[in-house]
């Protein structure tokens, strides 16, 4: 036993992760990612980490996701083939994690490592996965204006510091290159972009190309991919929202960008369901509701010592369907909803917003009185032409049979190549432009 034990303080060593006691349990029984551990009961507590010794000394991690009188179960975090039954089951103490500015510009795991298994230059301070939100009582209002260098959102669809909005959309509409604009063109002090779910070509091609080297020098990249486990997924996604808030507190704007909640849904679906809660809605159990919850209402303005962390979370909807599970229980926890339209996608307009659909609930308070009336006129144009558009397409409208309507006509196009631009220097330009397009002379 003493031998076995020096083998394994060695290991644990090595792997950077303490032994917490001498305790330990024996693997009963394995299914598809989870196992069943006897003998560990009363040293765990539910979210607990694990260590299983793997037959080449390697510790294969896991953390409890469910406990009775008998047993405990734990999901693990890579694939089980290595694990048998009767195998050694130790509890770990978790490394704590110490952020600094060596982390930006890095695309890091969910321990905080390189891809290469580098760990960043620490911090001074450690942050909590678990913390929950500031009191909601003594949070800061929404702040000002954040700028993202993209005409339809600095305008129609204004995003405020420490405001939380739902970006939602299908595959393959332009939600990746939306995101990315937002982190090249904000005026956020720092960026922590969270992917989780996302294809494994797709994060390198994110951060080189979409993000580029601009976008990446002032960002934070978390990533699990989709063939990560799901409490992998779920510890990327915490440690993302920790890692943002630990700059806030230093006192920074932060961009959190969020991709995809839906996933972040899934895998808890994923876990919940393994730890044998009752499933729902489409196999979602109650809790995924103050799950989703939890993690939305972590960001958000802060203390009034302390920045904001304003937030911007992808939902997925299959065949744009707005009341499918995770979208309909996600929109009224957040603070307005930007809906990219496949349609307007397939005939070549990026960002594909689709304007009427959309909202900001920091409208009108966000802007001036002379910018809503701007807005107003343009929204209303928008509606006249889009309700129409079959009729004057198929040469059935006359010109001068509606005043309004004409308007729509005259003004639409214009208006629908102002939503398509990107990279605006200041919101005050992006307004400039869009009183340009209306023929509305500034006041300013």
């Amino acid at each position: 036993m003493n031998a076995y034990v020096t083998e394994l303080e060695r290991t644990l060593s090595h792997a950077d992760l303490p032994r917490a006691r001498q305790h330990y349990g024996r693997v009963a029984e394995i299914t598809a990612q989870s196992i069943i551990i006897d003998g560990l009961n009363a040293a765990l507590g539910h979210g607990d980490l694990i260590g299983v010794v793997g037959p080449d000394k390697t510790i294969i991690r896991g953390e409890v996701i469910g406990l009775n009188p008998h047993n405990a179960t734990a999901i693990m975090h890579t694939q089980l083939r290595h694990v048998k039954t009767g195998q050694k089951v130790f509890p770990l103490i978790e490394r704590p994690l110490f952020p600094s500015q060596d982390w930006v510009g890095r695309v890091l795991d969910h321990e905080g490592k390189t891809i290469e298994g580098e760990s960043p230059k620490e911090g001074d301070r450690a942050i909590n996965l678990g913390a929950g939100p500031p009191a909601a009582i003594l949070r800061k209002a929404l702040g000002p204006r954040l700028g993202t260098g993209i005409a339809a959102l600095d305008t129609f669809l204004p995003l405020c510091q420490g405001q939380r909005v739902g970006l939602f959309a299908g595959s393959g509409v332009g939600k990746s290159t939306l995101l990315g604009t937002m982190a090249r063109s904000s005026s956020a002090e720092i960026n922590i972009i969270a992917l989780i779910g996302e294809r494994g070509r797709e994060v390198r091609h994110f951060a080189e190309k979409t993000l580029g080297a601009e976008g990446m020098a002032k960002s934070i990249v978390f990533a699990a991919t989709s063939d990560a486990s799901s409490a992998v997924k779920l510890r990327t996604a915490k440690l993302a929202i920790a890692t943002a808030e630990h700059f806030r507190d230093a006192g920074q704007q932060v961009l959190f960008l969020f991709d995809s909640l839906t996933r972040y849904a899934e895998a808890h679906r994923d876990i919940a369901l393994t730890a044998g809660e009752v499933p729902a809605l489409r196999a979602f159990p109650p809790s995924t509701f103050r799950a989703l919850a939890g993690i939305c209402e972590r960001a958000g303005p802060g203390l009034d010592a302390s920045g904001d962390i304003t937030a911007v979370f992808s939902v997925l909807v299959a065949g744009s369907d707005m009341e499918e599970p995770v979208a309909d229980m996600v929109r009224g926890i957040l603070d307005g909803h930007i809906v990219l339209d496949r349609e307007i996608a397939e005939r070549g307009r990026f960002p594909a917003i689709n304007i009427r659909q959309s909202v900001s609930r920091s409208l009108p308070d966000a802007a001036s009185a002379d910018e809503n009336k701007m807005l107003q006129i343009a929204r209303e144009h928008i509606m006249r032409f889009e309700d129409a558009r079959n009729i004057i397409q198929a040469g059935l409208y006359v010109k001068g049979g509606d005043p309004k309507l004409d308007a729509a006509i005259q003004y639409y196009d214009g208006l629908d190549q102002f939503v398509s631009l990107t990279d605006i220097e200041s919101i005050d330009q992006s307004f400039l432009s869009l009183s340009k397009v209306l023929d509305i002379k500034s006041e300013s």
